[in-house]
């Protein structure tokens, strides 16, 4: 996928006038590529509308309209659009109570390395988590990662012939997985163009 550039985006005052429309389109859109690990992992698998969409509201909540600072918007979030390759994920832990929401990242340490993704009749590839920077400490983990899921070209090939694809956490504190369906399948399988 073609990662954004300036012309991609539209100004504050135009972004303001669409947003309703853009934002709800978005949502749909993300639905489509929302995959649930369980009830309290959640994988949102971004491409370049999702990115779009979280450039565009940065640029809103922040004001920047100054070609500098757009650049830097871009900059740090051209690297969660797909390269082809691969798949980007931003995975989020996720309990709606603040104190065993808290409990539960100190239980969960090192889930981010512990994300796996498996074509059927290839080896499970297990997700490159947060590239930018460690979200996490020998305390605790982070409430959201980003991953990053490398597949080889046989497992792509493999996919797009609608193998089954699992994902699952292999951490033993939360063992949970998932078979993608045939939708997710569908939609995530254009990220490798």
């Amino acid at each position: 996928m073609h990662k954004l550039t300036r012309a991609d985006l539209l100004s504050l005052e135009i972004y303001a006038q669409q947003r309703g429309e853009f934002r709800a389109h978005v949502m749909a859109h993300k639905k489509q590529r929302t995959v649930h690990l369980g009830e309290h992992l959640t994988l949102i698998f971004e491409d370049r509308l999702s990115i779009q969409y979280q450039v565009q509201e940065m640029l809103r909540i922040e004001r920047i309209f100054e070609a500098d600072g757009i650049q830097d918007e871009l900059d740090a979030y051209n690297p969660l659009i797909p390269d082809g390759s691969n798949l980007k994920a931003t995975m989020l832990i996720e309990y709606a109570d603040v104190e065993q929401r808290k409990r539960e990242l100190v239980r969960l340490r090192h889930i981010e390395h512990a994300i796996a993704l498996s074509v059927h009749g290839h080896a499970a590839v297990t997700a490159i988590a947060d590239e930018d920077m460690e979200r996490s400490n020998d305390e605790k983990t982070a409430a959201v990662h980003f991953l990053r899921f490398e597949l080889s070209p046989a497992m792509i090939a493999d996919w797009r012939a609608g193998a089954a694809v699992m994902l699952a956490s292999t951490l033993p504190a939360m063992p949970v997985g998932t078979t993608l369906t045939p939708g997710q399948l569908r939609t995530l399988a254009a990220d490798f163009a």
